[in-house]
């Protein structure tokens, strides 16, 4: 409508929001980067988890743990008001000057006169002895002693000498417990074969005895009682037995066993075999037996055929007894040279 001619105009001014959105605020935004903050920790920590050790990870678990000096762990639970203390678990308040009582050794009384006056004591009379080594010990004296085969430097001394003498000492108490263990066993082999009724008239063709190299079995022909056939290595049946024996006892010590056959002074015919070869052969032959009675193979150290060059009777080369054959049980811990190891 229009206005009269002498009003003013109105004048209206319109504004117009826009159509974007106001400002809301940041809040969102640190929401948002604690998230993703705790996502990359949280992706360490998996990344850790898998990339360390058992150990490695127990050192990270200690370097952030709280450290409390008063605790005995690093965890921080020493509760040092009413709790554990710093040197040892339990509910206790203290222990640092704590009083333990033990039980100890009687005390020792010395049943003396107590005195009971006031005066001091006499002097006591010194009276004259032998002086000792250090008082005589002149210069001429000194070099005496020097000069003493031990005493000079470089000799060894005493405590070469004391050493020397525990060794001796040993091998001595080595070799008597030995030389025990041997008779036992020689006393073993004997009884096996005197207990046997098969075996017992055998007894006076089996020598036992100890040597220096150790303990020597001998099985010793007798006359119309040949331990092999007759010019042959073949055992007869009791020498098959009685070895038999000899191998279960031997079977008890782990020494080594050295095997020797003899024969007597009976040659051969021009062209035939040997006594050589047919001590070698009946040491072979015992070798077998031994074996066969569960001597290992590696306790064997020797197998040899003397022939007759070492006859039991040297003055009786034809005798029976030249041909036999020897087990030595070799020692273990050998005899000094010059010492006697049979007792």
């Amino acid at each position: 409508m229009a206005k009269g001619r002498g009003e003013g105009a109105t004048i209206v001014i319109k504004r117009e929001e826009s159509g974007e959105g106001g400002h809301h605020g940041g809040a969102w935004k640190v929401a948002y980067a604690d998230f993703v903050t705790a996502m990359m920790a949280f992706f360490l920590l998996m990344w850790l988890l898998n990339a360390t050790t058992e150990e490695q990870r127990r050192g990270l678990a200690d370097y952030f743990n709280p450290t409390n000096v008063m605790g005995r762990n690093s965890t921080g639970s020493g509760q040092p008001f009413g709790g554990r203390t710093p040197n040892e678990s339990g509910e206790a308040a203290s222990n640092a000057s704590s009083v333990r009582v033990e039980t100890g050794p009687r005390p020792v009384v010395f049943d003396l006169d107590e005195d009971d006056s006031d005066q001091p004591a006499a002097p006591v009379e010194r009276r004259g002895g032998p002086k000792g080594d250090d008082e005589e010990a002149t210069p001429a004296r000194l070099q005496a002693a020097r000069a003493e085969p031990g005493n000079s430097p470089g000799a060894g001394g005493s405590g070469a000498d004391i050493a020397k003498a525990s060794a001796e000492a040993l091998r001595e108490e080595l070799e008597r417990r030995e030389r025990e263990a041997l008779d036992r066993l020689a006393e073993g082999i004997r009884a096996a074969v005197r207990e046997d009724p098969a075996l017992a008239d055998l007894a006076k063709q089996l020598q036992v005895e100890q040597v220096p190299e150790g303990l020597r079995i001998q099985l010793l022909d007798a006359e119309r009682q040949p331990m092999f056939a007759l010019g042959g290595s073949a055992p007869s049946d009791r020498t098959r037995a009685l070895m038999a024996k000899v191998a279960a006892v031997i079977n008890r010590v782990p020494n080594a066993v050295a095997i020797t056959g003899h024969t007597d002074a009976t040659p051969f015919r021009p062209g035939a075999r040997s006594n050589w070869d047919l001590s070698a052969e009946r040491a072979n032959a015992t070798r077998r037996l031994l074996t066969d009675g569960g001597v290992a193979e590696t306790r064997i150290r020797s197998v040899a055929g003397l022939a007759e060059r070492e006859p039991m009777l040297p003055g009786d080369p034809q005798n029976p007894a030249n041909r036999r054959v020897s087990v030595l049980l070799l020692r273990e811990n050998p005899a000094a040279p010059g010492g006697n190891p049979t007792p």
